[in-house]
């Protein structure tokens, strides 16, 4: 069949008009479909502003080389034909169900003494549907309960009327043990058989009050018969009901026929959890995982799910609830505030986190640290991910052999090769903003003259006085605005922007608190441990100077042979003679054998 696609030089002849845009590319072959209430608004909004969509969009945009549409006379028309071709055609851009298995119904079958089975193939020509089920377990409950309630046959006889006539079937085991009343020899009438079928499609539906005050009648028609063995009978099939009733009412039972929706969601990934409610009872239950294709809103996603989950379930319900405004045709999903209705909303918002906190933990840990870095992100309001974090903090005792520290993090992970320490130049006593101001400006001034990578976030440890010191030391190298900067003070755990004297509170719960607390720590463990090693080593150095004789060439001389303080203080005699002679080493070692054993 000949391509009936335009090309792209010609989308001037797009409508502005409801429909359904098709993407090919360079072989031809359908990449992407998309609705639109204005096909030319929207298919133009692909190849302007390119600089604000994401990679994958931008992917896609390389790929398209023709395109194709279809008006339509609704936007609800064009959710329809969408759905039908993501469905048939599958474009590899285009979001999908990662849980795609089929679901379990419960069908009673177009036949003369129907049967009640179970199935994963939802053909409507084959009998009436109920579901589907969140779990087989969940479906298995209800069938169990009406198998107690009722004598529905199990066998897969073909029951004609002649077939029974002519005496063709014997019972069998499920009649002699009670489950079944032997309609294949013609022992229960089809009338009466078709009354039990009928309470059953009650309890299938969630009306079960239906059946309740039936059975009410029942007993009471047989107590005032004295016939008190069917009376207790009769029941305790009530209290079967009632006590499957117990296990599945949570909600209102005035509440019927309700759908309630939740989405969270992040770059790429959005998880939403359905519920159905029937007579007070949530009869689906379910959450799923759609992974993001290109930039679609939450708005969107959830607006093609629900449109399939509900058609699956055979309506579109009037009432539907969700945690985020969306519409389907002419339905629009409210946000309740309060109520029950409300509640109901919070509980699958509540299943649609547990599973996505699920997924997390579940994934490598490569992947939680990058999940972390994009709520980290969100938090921020950054334009880009985080993966490489450098954060500062100062050390000295009241002005005493000053230092800092910078420690980077990537990819969420410590990358101690790429640690700092700073002995402060410029500054003369305890001045941490000036400090902070020299190091900040050392640090950024080497990476761009050495045309090093910039990171895509500063922390400074403390609050509005040392960030903005570090934000002048930007401004003076020109980087100020370019790298996105933060600081974070200890004692409330505030984030503080650059000019914004309100600072901004993360949950302390969260994961990208975390992780700026322990870039935090690390950065002040870093600084303290550089300068306790410096502060004893001035120590020992003044110690030693003070020696007569011994002067600050002597004692690098020393550090040069033994590395370390720690070395030179438990050196022999011998071994200070080959390096300075065994004058000054006579000198050293009595001073030092003084000092320890004092």
């Amino acid at each position: 069949m000949k391509f009936s696609g335009y090309n792209l030089n010609q989308k001037n002849i797009l409508p502005n008009s409801p429909g359904v845009y098709k993407f090919f590319n360079e072989a031809q072959k359908l990449i992407y479909v998309g609705k639109a209430k204005s096909l030319k608004k929207r298919v133009a909004s692909y190849f302007n502003k390119s600089s604000n969509i994401n990679r994958k969009t931008l992917k896609l945009v390389s790929e398209i080389r023709y395109f194709d549409f279809t008006i339509v006379s609704s936007e609800f028309d064009a959710l329809l034909l969408e759905n039908n071709i993501i469905k048939e055609e599958q474009p590899k851009y285009n979001i999908l169900l990662k849980d795609d298995k089929t679901f379990p119904y419960i069908c009673v079958v177009n036949e003369r003494f129907p049967r009640i089975i179970t199935t994963r193939k939802l053909n409507k020509s084959k009998g009436e549907f109920f579901g589907p089920y969140s779990s087989v377990v969940a479906m298995n409950n209800v069938l169990e309960l009406i198998r107690k309630l009722y004598t529905i046959r199990t066998c897969k006889l073909n029951l004609s009327e002649n077939k029974i006539n002519n005496g063709d079937f014997k019972v069998c085991l499920e009649y002699h043990i009670g489950n079944c009343l032997g309609p294949c020899e013609g022992l229960q009438t089809e009338d009466s058989y078709n009354q039990d079928i009928s309470s059953a499609r009650n309890i299938l539906k969630g009306n079960l009050s239906v059946v309740k005050n039936h059975f009410a009648e029942a007993m009471n028609t047989y107590a005032g018969d004295l016939q008190f063995e069917k009376a207790q009978s009769v029941k305790e099939k009530i209290d079967l009901l009632e006590k499957f009733q117990s296990r599945s009412t949570v909600v209102n039972p005035k509440l019927s026929n309700i759908s309630v929706f939740s989405i969270v969601s992040d770059e790429k990934n959005a998880f939403i959890n359905f519920l159905s409610i029937h007579n007070g009872a949530i009869t689906t239950a379910q959450t799923y995982e759609i992974k993001r294709a290109l930039d679609e809103s939450d708005e969107q996603i959830l607006e093609t799910v629900a449109f399939n989950l509900l058609r699956e379930e055979g309506e579109i319900k009037k009432e539907i609830y969700s945690n985020i405004p969306f519409t389907i045709g002419d339905i629009t999903a409210s946000v309740p505030q309060i109520g029950d209705k409300n509640k109901l909303v919070k509980l699958s918002l509540r299943n649609a986190l547990e599973f996505k906190k699920n997924k997390i933990l579940s994934k490598p840990i490569h992947d939680k640290s990058i999940l972390i870095l994009e709520q980290l992100k969100k938090d921020l309001r950054l334009s880009e991910l985080p993966k490489h974090i450098e954060c500062f903090d100062n050390s000295n005792i009241q002005g005493t052999n000053p230092v800092a520290s910078m420690v980077c993090f990537k990819n969420g992970k410590p990358s101690k090769k790429d640690y700092r320490h700073y002995n402060i130049k410029t500054v003369i006593g305890p001045d941490d903003f000036s400090s902070m101001k020299e190091v900040v400006g050392r640090r950024y001034k080497r990476l761009v003259e050495e045309n090093q990578p910039l990171p895509q976030l500063i922390v400074i440890d403390g609050g509005k006085g040392q960030l903005s010191s570090a934000c002048e030391a930007l401004k003076a190298i020109n980087l100020y605005g370019k790298i996105p900067i933060i600081g974070i003070a200890k004692k409330l755990e505030e984030i503080y922007y650059p000019e914004d004297q309100h600072p901004l509170h993360i949950s302390k719960k969260s994961s990208s608190l975390m992780l700026l607390q322990r870039l935090r720590d690390e950065a002040h463990r870093f600084a303290i441990t550089f300068h306790r090693n410096k502060r004893s080593k001035s120590s020992i150095t003044n110690e030693l100077t003070n020696i007569e004789g011994i002067g600050q060439k002597t004692y690098e001389q020393l550090i040069s042979k033994f590395k370390s303080v720690k070395k030179l203080k438990m050196a022999n005699k011998e071994a200070l003679t080959e390096v300075v002679g065994a004058s000054k080493a006579n000198k050293i070692w009595k001073y030092l054998k003084q000092k320890k054993d004092a």
